[in-house]
């Protein structure tokens, strides 16, 4: 769970999950990556963690959400990995669906319904669907959601492809996964509004990370076709 000036929320969202994970009867550590706030989320933080030890907090330096998430991939070491943001815009109550299936799927995908986005946003989420689709092949209706369940040694596979510094890491994840012929389910989640806070990307700023992560597919797609035709 990638963490960033998220005081308003981040508490209940680690206790809704914690919650939610022990309901389900799984063993879990929640790995919860604090990517340089500079509001209150370190105390929030280090308090739902004295009064739940399986939510570990990490503090870094700002690196942004695509290496924070990129991160979290490499450090953990569950036999399933789950990422999730931590704005609770995208509720616990769907993961139940996901573990269920598990055992027939090796990526297991929430798609955002009913979702409350600016047309520009909705816009740069149809781009990358269809990028995807153009570069990768099949159909991953939210290729860049943060709501997905995926067996670690094929998540292990996966980011032998995917920079270090990927700005969009699940855009790239989708079409890799759609490329290595993975069973993937997909199943709706019902967006919510934010609690408190905003999103971090606006206007001009919106356009480029559009722009960045179709440079990163076209990148990906390109060397795994050379590396191909050698």
């Amino acid at each position: 769970m990638p963490v960033h000036d998220e005081a308003a929320v981040v508490g209940e969202v680690l206790r809704a999950w914690a919650a939610e994970l022990d309901r389900l009867a799984i063993d879990f550590e929640i790995r919860a990556y604090d990517d340089g706030s500079e509001d209150a989320t370190p105390e929030i933080l280090r308090r739902t963690s004295a009064d739940e030890p399986r939510i570990l907090p990490v503090r870094q330096a700002n690196r942004g959400h695509g290496p924070t998430v990129l991160r979290g991939y490499r450090e953990a070491s569950a036999e399933w990995v789950f990422q999730v943001d931590s704005d609770g815009e995208l509720p616990c109550e769907g993961f139940a669906e996901l573990w269920r299936r598990r055992g027939d799927y090796d990526l297991l995908l929430g798609w955002r319904r009913n979702r409350r986005a600016s047309a520009g946003r909705r816009l740069v989420t149809a781009v990358a669907r269809a990028s995807v689709r153009r570069l990768f092949g099949g159909d991953v209706r939210d290729v860049n959601v943060p709501y997905r369940l995926m067996r670690r040694r094929v998540l292990d596979r996966l980011l032998e492809e995917v920079p270090a510094t990927a700005f969009a890491p699940n855009v790239l994840l989708s079409g890799l996964a759609v490329r290595a012929g993975l069973r993937i389910y997909q199943t709706p989640v019902d967006d919510r509004v934010r609690g408190a806070g905003a999103g971090s990307l606006h206007s001009s700023r919106l356009l480029r990370a559009a722009v960045r992560s179709l440079v990163e597919l076209l990148g990906v797609a390109l060397r795994r076709r050379r590396g191909k035709s050698r």
